[in-house]
Parts: C-alpha cells; sequence; structure tokens
C-alpha cells in the first residue's frame, strides 16, 4: 500500500477579512490549523504551527512522534505570545495525519475542533472528536447534535494550542486499506455541511482529491462560507511504497461576491483553559518558483537593450 494522489485547498470564505488558516500537504503528513485571535495574531498562530511541521516533514513515527510535534507547536504559539505583546492570547487548533504505508495505519492528532474523516466504500466516518463546549454536552447528554447545530455557543472550544504552555493532545491510530479516503479540514467546512452531503460530494467527484477539495469549498461557500475554509485529502492505493507523488497545491475558488453578506472577523470564542496567511485573500501556492519572474526582467531588459541600439544608429547617422 502506498500514498496515493493528495490536494490542498484553502479559501478565505465569504464573509471574512483575512485567512487566518494553514495546511500541510506533505506526504505522508499532513495537517490544518486553524489560527484564532484579534488582529493578524490568528494567522501567526497557525503559520508557526504550520512551520513546525514542515520542519519535522517525515520525521515522525507513531502517536507518541505526532504528539510531540503538536506539543512543539503549541510551544512555540506559547513562547510567541508571551514575549510579542501585539500577539498576546493568540492560539490555534490543528489536527494532523501521519501515514505509516509499512505498518497499514494512519495516526491522528488533534487539539480543537478541526475534524479528521475516512472514507470507505463510500462511508464517511469521523475519526476525531471535537474540542468544543456543545460536543462535551452532546456526549454528556444535555444537548442533541441537532441542539448543538443552533446552540449560541457552538464556536467555542475547550482546547487550543498556544493558550497554556502544556497541551493536552488527543490521538488515535487506525487501520487503513487501499482505497480508503481521508479528510482533514476546519470548521470552516464541517459548520457549513453535514457529514452525510460531504460524502454525496466525494462521491459527485469519484474522490478524486483535487477536485473533491474544490467541490467541498464551492459547497461550503454557497452554503455561507461563514468561516475560512480549509481542505486537505490524501487517497491510498495499492501497491509497493514509492515516493508519493507532489500533491496538488492550493488555489483560490473564484466565488461570486455576496452583496448582503455582512463581513465579520470576529476571534474565534475559546471557553476558560482551553505559513502565515497573508492580508489579502489570495491562498498559499506552495512550490511556486521565481523562474517566470526572471524570464520576464530579462526579456524587458533584451527590449531595452534593443531600442538603445536602434536610437544610438539614428543618432549616429
Amino acid at each position: 500500500m502506498k500514498i496515493g494522489r493528495a490536494a490542498g485547498l484553502t479559501d478565505t470564505g465569504r464573509r471574512r477579512l483575512r485567512n487566518e488558516d494553514a495546511f500541510i500537504c506533505e506526504p505522508p503528513l499532513f495537517a490544518v490549523a486553524d489560527g484564532m485571535g484579534g488582529a493578524r495574531a490568528g494567522e501567526v498562530a497557525a503559520g508557526l504551527a504550520a512551520t513546525a511541521f514542515e520542519e519535522a516533514g517525515a520525521d515522525v513515527h507513531g502517536d507518541s512522534g505526532l504528539e510531540a510535534l503538536i506539543e512543539e507547536a503549541n510551544r512555540r504559539i506559547w513562547e510567541r505570545s508571551v514575549t510579542d505583546p501585539a500577539t498576546a492570547g493568540m492560539g490555534a487548533v490543528i489536527t494532523a495525519a501521519f501515514v505509516d504505508t509499512g505498518a497499514g495505519t494512519v495516526t491522528v492528532g488533534h487539539v480543537g475542533d478541526s475534524r479528521a474523516y475516512r472514507v470507505r466504500d463510500g462511508a464517511i466516518e469521523q475519526l476525531t472528536t471535537d474540542h468544543s463546549l456543545v460536543a462535551e454536552l452532546v456526549e454528556s447528554g444535555v444537548l442533541t447534535p441537532e441542539e448543538a447545530e443552533r446552540h449560541p455557543q457552538r464556536s467555542a472550544i475547550t482546547r487550543a494550542l498556544g493558550t497554556e504552555p502544556a497541551v493536552s493532545v488527543d490521538t488515535l491510530t487506525v487501520d487503513a486499506v487501499p482505497g480508503d479516503l481521508f479528510l482533514i479540514c476546519s470548521d470552516g467546512l464541517s459548520s457549513m455541511l453535514e457529514d452525510d452531503e460531504i460524502a454525496e460530494l466525494l462521491s459527485s467527484v469519484q474522490a478524486e482529491p483535487a477536485e473533491a477539495a474544490e467541490a467541498l469549498v464551492r459547497a461550503a461557500n454557497a452554503r455561507g462560507g461563514e468561516d475560512n475554509i480549509t481542505v486537505v485529502l490524501f487517497e491510498l492505493v495499492a501497491g509497493d511504497v514509492l515516493e508519493p507523488a507532489a500533491p496538488e497545491t492550493a488555489s483560490s475558488i473564484e466565488i461570486e461576491p455576496d452583496t448582503e453578506a455582512e463581513v465579520a472577523d470576529a476571534p474565534r470564542e475559546q471557553t476558560p483553559s482551553a505559513q502565515p496567511a497573508t492580508e489579502d485573500t489570495a491562498p498559499r501556492l506552495h512550490g511556486a518558483g521565481p523562474g517566470g519572474r526572471v524570464a520576464a526582467i530579462l526579456l524587458i531588459l533584451a527590449i531595452l537593450g534593443l531600442a538603445l541600439a536602434l536610437l544610438y544608429v539614428g543618432v549616429v547617422r
């Protein structure tokens, strides 16, 4: 078994001014970080978490390795928040997955309410449990799932990176078989679409990761796009373990503006003890090099040189 196609996509949504999400799509490591905090602090927190994962690369093994990596992300965010007054109080939620093709397993670690799903034979299964107030109330029987969807504090989370010097990380390891598709997403997707709607969309594009990512983002925006939307998908296929193909890079989805949408950029609520995005809405495009710009500059210089030569000939004559 090996990792097949993979894709990551992030979008600002229809009601936020900035994108405070970040993602990692670097097989065998995948993650989505959702920042929270005033001003630009949320995107700083998500960016610090993403950087920790980028530096780790494939050097992660089992639930203890993934847990240690998330704890390292927590440390970086916490230390920045206590030394930089502009980022005080910032935090992020994160869900990450590490694929061990040799063992035939996927290890998931998470803090907060970004989710991980496994899709097998068309059936979708949520692997993570939200660290949120309403999730705890549902688990304790105080609220029904339907009541939780309408609860005024449904955005309140009970656990996050960077709000304390130490963090409790939930991890689990699940079996994987060829044909499995895994989805990691921020709550900008899961708060807009029901699980069965996600499964239906994945089925409509035959679970092709790049097309699936675009379809999910479009659907979340069509439903209102109330938050930043980030998705990472990867498939497992039969075959010998080889170097995985480069994942699809992020690209933005063009959405017709909603003139009636109220622009809001309020920080994520948090109950007590619970690569940065840019200011514009452009996505992070991994692997984009400067070659195109260099070629353009050389062409301009050549044209200027030719013009000067012609001018010189004219003057001499």
